[in-house]
């Protein structure tokens, strides 16, 4: 099983980590967050990261999702980065994550893709209800 550990701004980790919970009935295993403030120092948050790395590698890879490329998450994130055992994604969303926690029995590459297609499919420009909206009462 791949392991994800979200690395984001605040609380946005912890919140996705609920939300996924909700979805899914219960708290995935081998799935953790950190949440950085600004009166973090990155310095100090890289050995927090590596320890939850291992713990959370089951011998398969660990998935890196951060919320904005350039960002200190990713920054971090990036310094943690080992290909084929540790890879990145940036831009992390629900769907993302809810993407690559379906597909995580998979190759650590095939679980890249999917949370790459999970966060561009999730993106959807809504389409007005074919009746009459609540919004403006027409």
């Amino acid at each position: 099983m791949i392991g994800i550990l979200i690395i984001a701004h605040g609380t946005l980790g912890e919140s996705l980590l609920h939300c996924a919970s909700h979805i899914l009935g219960k708290r995935p295993r081998h799935l953790a967050q950190i949440g950085i403030t600004p009166q973090d120092d990155p310095q100090l948050i890289l050995p927090q990261a590596i320890r939850l790395l291992r713990a959370l590698d089951s011998g398969q890879g660990v998935l890196v999702l951060t919320d904005i490329f350039g960002g200190t998450p990713s920054n971090v994130a990036g310094r943690l980065l080992i290909p084929s055992k540790v890879e990145g994604v940036s831009g992390v969303s629900l769907p993302m994550l809810i993407r690559a926690l379906t597909y995580r029995n998979e190759p650590l590459a095939i679980v890249v893709e999917k949370a790459l297609s999970g966060g561009t499919e999730g993106v959807v420009h809504m389409p007005p209800p074919e009746h009459t909206s609540v919004a403006t009462g027409t």
